[in-house]
């Protein structure tokens, strides 16, 4: 497997990085909808939003991480025989998925220093400068995050279904271009 992406397939590290992206996604969005919802009132709750903001803070730096290896390494390129609307669908969905992801952990970011108690490190305990502190923001933010998190949601279920699209249905090189081991 190669280091750098090729024409036909993308390199090893920004397979990792999409996956990983990926698994914390899952995480993030799962255990904000259970800590949110479901975890009970106390000093238990609180761990769970300050262990959710670290998460998030590593998140976000391995967004950037991922970003920049985007832009220093070509793209491989969708499949030709796809339709136009195809391709606007794809680029539409990636780039709405970046958009998604980094406002959602902006604003999680920013919410942090609003609360009672700022959540300022991140999960190998390095600490993290707030980007607010005015409390009279946090319900504002509260609200963009828990939006803006609900559409990347969203978002994430049609790339998968997009992705299962390509591989099952249209029979092509998308998926398993982004897949260890699996040639055409």
């Amino acid at each position: 497997m190669s280091m750098r992406n090729t024409r036909d397939d993308w390199g090893w590290p920004a397979k990792l990085l999409h996956w990983l992206g990926a698994l914390l996604i899952l995480l993030l969005l799962g255990h904000g909808f259970w800590m949110t919802h479901f975890a009970p009132r106390g000093p238990d709750r609180l761990a769970h939003y300050a262990g959710h903001a670290a998460l998030g803070y590593d998140f976000l730096a391995l967004l950037v991480l991922r970003l920049l290896w985007r832009w220093m390494n070509q793209v491989p390129p969708l499949p030709a025989e796809l339709k136009p609307w195809e391709r606007a669908a794809a680029h539409l969905g990636h780039f709405g998925l970046y958009v998604l992801m980094l406002a959602t952990t902006l604003t999680g970011w920013a919410m942090a220093g609003t609360g009672r108690t700022p959540f300022d490190k991140d999960v190998f305990n390095i600490p993290i400068p707030m980007l607010l502190t005015d409390r009279a923001l946090h319900r504002p933010l509260e609200d963009a995050h828990k939006y803006l998190a609900w559409a990347l949601a969203l978002l994430v279920v049609a790339h998968v279904i997009g992705a299962l699209r390509h591989h099952f249905i249209k029979r092509n090189t998308v998926l398993r271009r982004m897949t260890v081991g699996t040639k055409a």
